[in-house]
C-alpha cells in the first residue's frame, strides 16, 4: 500500500519502520524542517519495550540510552509513603525523548521512506494531506500521528486543571536518590516535585534526569512572576532531597509548562484514515502510559494490515486497540484527581485508605500489571496471530 503518515513524533516514526519492513511504500510528513524531539522525560514500559524489540529485530537501543525502572514512589508532606508501585521482574525504561526519538528515526529511515519535511498539515481533501507544501498524495491509508491538536482528529478533549513545569538537568553526584527509581513528594494534591532518572542522551557521557513541578494549568505567568529564587525555596521546602535538582535551575526559561487533556475518539479510523498516539486519545501522563499507547497503536495497525485477509484493516486495528485504551484512560481519569487537584478531601482518601491497600495482595500485583501496561490485553485478539 501507498501509506502518508502524518507526524514524525513516537507514533508517526514508529509505524514508518513497522510498515516499512512489511514493503507498503511510505511518505513520512513532518512540520520541522529537521527532525527533533519536544520534550523532556518519558517512561516506557515492558508493553511498550516489547514494540521497540519487535522494531529492531533484537534487543532495542534504547536499552542502552535509557535508565531501567525499578519502581515509582511517592511521599506526602509528612513523609508518608503513599504511592509505591513496583515493576517486579520486568522494569521499565525511562528515557529522554530526544533518545527515544534518535531510536525510532533510525529504524524508520532504515526503509527509506520518502521524506517530506517543513510541511505544516492544515487538513485533508479525500486520500490526499493539504499542507503549507501544498496537496501531498493521494494515498491508500493516511495515518494520522500529529498528536495532541491534530487537524485531522475529529476528537473532543477536555482540558484537564493541572499541568507541569518540566526541566532536563544532570544527575547530580551529591543525592542519595536511586538511579532506577521514580520519586515525587506531594502536598496534598496542589503541589508536587518529581524526579525521573532518564540516562543519557545521544552522544552524551552524562547521566540526565527529568525534574518537574505541578502547576495549574494557567498559573504559568504567576509563576514566571514569583521569581526563580522564591520557586526554589518553596520546592526544596517541600522536598529538600530533590535540593541537588532544584538547584540547576537557573534561568525561568530551563522549565518548559506541558498543558494536558483528556479525551477518546470513538472511531480512531475510518474513511481511509486512522488515527494514533494522541490523535486518537489523550490523557494526563500520570499513569505514564502515552508512548506506550502510541507504539501499540503502530503495532495494532501493522498487524491489522498483515491479517486483514479482505477485511477492512482499519477496523481490526480500533477493534484490537479498544478495550486497552478504555481501560486506561478510564484509569487515567481517576487517579489524576488524587495527584493533581485542589481537591482536599481526594488526598485523604488516598493517603488514609487507598496508600494502605495498594500494599496488600492481590493489589499490589494489579498495580504492577496497571503500570506495565498489560492490565488488560494491549491488543487483544491479535495478540494471538
Amino acid at each position: 500500500m501507498r501509506i502518508g503518515i502524518a507526524g514524525a513524533g513516537v507514533a508517526g516514526l514508529a509505524a514508518a519502520a513497522l510498515l516499512g519492513r512489511e514493503g507498503h511504500d511510505i511518505t513520512l510528513i513532518d512540520q520541522f524542517g529537521a527532525p527533533r524531539a519536544v520534550g523532556s522525560g518519558l517512561v516506557i514500559q515492558p508493553v511498550g519495550l516489547a514494540v521497540l524489540d519487535l522494531i529492531a529485530a533484537g534487543p532495542s537501543p534504547a536499552l542502552g540510552l535509557g535508565a531501567p525502572l525499578t519502581r515509582m514512589v511517592g511521599h506526602n508532606l509528612s513523609g508518608r509513603k503513599v504511592l509505591d508501585v513496583s515493576y517486579g521482574m520486568t522494569p521499565g525504561l525511562a528515557i529522554h525523548r530526544a533518545s527515544l526519538f534518535h531510536v525510532l528515526w533510525q529504524a524508520a529511515m532504515a526503509w527509506q521512506p520518502q521524506m517530506i519535511p517543513a510541511a505544516r498539515i492544515t487538513g485533508r481533501s479525500g486520500q490526499s494531506i493539504q499542507s503549507s507544501a501544498g496537496q501531498i498524495g493521494p494515498f491508500d491509508l493516511i495515518v494520522d500521528a500529529l498528536g495532541a491538536g491534530s487537524p485531522l482528529s475529529p476528537m473532543r478533549q477536555r482540558t484537564l486543571p493541572y499541568g507541569a513545569i518540566w526541566a532536563t538537568v544532570d544527575w547530580p553526584a551529591d543525592t542519595a536518590l536511586p538511579r532506577d527509581q521514580l520519586r515525587q513528594r506531594y502536598r496534598r494534591a496542589d503541589r508536587m516535585v518529581g524526579v525521573l532518572p532518564l540516562g543519557r542522551m545521544p552522544g552524551g557521557a552524562r547521566d540526565k534526569a527529568a525534574l518537574f513541578w505541578s502547576l495549574p494549568r494557567d498559573a504559568y505567568g504567576q509563576w514566571l512572576d514569583q521569581g526563580l529564587k522564591s520557586w526554589r525555596e518553596e520546592a526544596i521546602d517541600l522536598w529538600p532531597a530533590a535540593a541537588p535538582f532544584v538547584a540547576q535551575i537557573r534561568q525561568a526559561d530551563q522549565m518548559t509548562m506541558a498543558r494536558y487533556s483528556h479525551g477518546t475518539l470513538g472511531r480512531p479510523a475510518g474513511d481511509g484514515i486512522v488515527h494514533l498516539g494522541d490523535a486518537a486519545h489523550r490523557a494526563s501522563p500520570q499513569l505514564g502510559q502515552g508512548a506506550n499507547m502510541a507504539l501499540l497503536d503502530a503495532l495494532a495497525l501493522s498487524r491489522a494490515l498483515q491479517y486483514a485477509d479482505g477485511q477492512d484493516p482499519g477496523a481490526l486495528y480500533a477493534a484490537a486497540r479498544r478495550w486497552h485504551v478504555r481501560t486506561y484512560q478510564a484509569l487515567s481519569a481517576a487517579f489524576t484527581p488524587q495527584y493533581q487537584s485542589d481537591s482536599r478531601s481526594l488526598p485523604l482518601l488516598r493517603d488514609l485508605m487507598l496508600a494502605p491497600m495498594s500494599q496488600i495482595w492481590p493489589v499490589t500485583r494489579i498495580l504492577t500489571r496497571l503500570v506495565r501496561g498489560d492490565l488488560v490485553p494491549p491488543l487483544a485478539s491479535l495478540d494471538r496471530r
